[in-house]
């Protein structure tokens, strides 16, 4: 397999956060948000092409789990906690 373009690694990122939104939680949306926020920074600058390819495969094996999770929350729903901002359309 060829190393992952600029815009195929922008274009996992953008997926990782729309599954991410997916998640009714509260706690587990925000912490897919931040933890692929934060491993994506965290690798941003690596050149090797090898290390970049490992990279790029196991973040597609992992967006497919985000996924899968994501569908499963929602068959469920939750109570909406404090810190959630709560959608107050007058309609």
């Amino acid at each position: 397999m060829s190393t992952p373009t600029r815009t195929q690694v922008l274009g996992l990122y953008k997926q990782f956060i729309k599954n991410a939104n997916h998640f009714n939680d509260y706690n587990f949306r925000n912490y897919f948000l931040r933890k692929a926020k934060t491993v994506f920074r965290e690798n941003r600058d690596v050149k090797d092409q090898e290390k970049l390819q490992d990279l790029y495969t196991s973040a597609l094996k992992d967006l497919g789990v985000l996924k899968r999770q994501s569908l499963i929350s929602q068959m469920y729903t939750f109570d909406k906690l404090v810190v959630e901002p709560l959608d107050q359309k007058l309609e």
